[in-house]
């Protein structure tokens, strides 16, 4: 199983993260904080997911420049499921997800 990184909204980096730090994570999203708007989750094969309190949602992979790609509105619940298929390294179901070409826009 590949390592994953979570990296909370103020800066805390967590190594292969337990269900309840991701959800923690996820919740510190409820605070609107413009200069810290999102959490990332990321494997050392460059996958990454990010997510932002507005809900919007970033796939891609940092290593190999596939992607990016976006959902909009996406709920705690979707955002941690999506996390965790990516720490499952299930790649072709998270490439399966309705995501829409591009970065999106954040506001």
């Amino acid at each position: 199983m590949s390592s994953s990184y979570l990296t909370k909204r103020w800066g805390e980096s967590i190594q292969n993260p337990e269900y309840q730090e991701l959800v923690a994570a996820l919740n510190e999203l409820d605070k609107p904080d413009a200069e810290h708007p999102d959490c990332w989750l990321n494997t050392e094969d460059g996958w990454s997911i990010s997510v932002f309190e507005n809900g919007l949602t970033i796939f891609e992979n940092i290593e190999t420049g596939e992607g990016p790609w976006h959902m909009r509105s996406i709920s705690k619940t979707s955002a941690l499921e999506l996390w965790q298929l990516l720490q499952s390294n299930d790649i072709s179901a998270l490439q399966n997800k309705p995501w829409v070409v591009g970065y999106g826009n954040n506001t």
